[in-house]
């Protein structure tokens, strides 16, 4: 009897834990893909979320330390429209394609309004509260990751520009990033 209730605890003990986690693992990848997240985790295109991830970083933090530092009222550029020109430096010399995107229907420029489809459903998620938005897509014969992440309003100095942001508390836009997978 007792080597009988023994093999019972032994399976529960290896059994169920690992029946929990498969079962938790394919709800966490089901999850992941209903929250816009896409459901391949291949190398590459791990690698290329990781740089995904890192240049939302990147820019998100810059243009906040832009912001506190260099931000001094309505006469000051805003930090947005400074990255635009680095956007457009990455975009040219072919090392990915970055996007503010307006999430309140009242975009500081006419430029970040959403433009296609895959954006409209980006902005959409990220007043859902999604923390990431992706798709794949294939172009010209390359599979490219597209990323959208929500910008929310997170200093008293993001209002010196956009006065219309203020009281918001989710997300008044998105980066969107466009990387190849390789």
């Amino acid at each position: 009897m007792k080597k009988t209730m023994l093999w019972i605890v032994a399976v529960l003990l290896v059994g169920v834990p690992n029946i929990a986690l498969m079962v938790s693992e394919s709800s966490n990848a089901q999850d992941a893909t209903e929250k816009g997240r896409v459901a391949d985790h291949s190398p590459a295109m791990e690698r290329t979320r990781k740089q995904a991830k890192m240049l939302d970083t990147l820019y998100k933090t810059a243009i906040v330390l832009i912001t506190e530092n260099y931000v001094d009222g309505k006469e000051s550029l805003a930090a947005g429209d400074a990255f635009q020109a680095l956007f457009k430096a990455m975009k040219d010399n072919g090392f990915h394609e970055v996007r503010l995107l307006d999430a309140t229907g009242d975009a500081y420029d006419p430029d970040n309004e959403p433009k296609n489809e895959y954006e409209k459903k980006a902005i959409k998620a990220m007043l859902e509260g999604a923390s990431i938005y992706e798709e794949v897509v294939q172009q010209d014969g390359k599979t490219y990751l597209l990323s959208t992440t929500p910008i929310p309003v997170v200093m008293d100095k993001c209002v010196l520009c956009h006065s219309h942001y203020e009281g918001n508390k989710g997300a008044i836009g998105a980066l969107g990033l466009k990387l190849q997978v390789e």
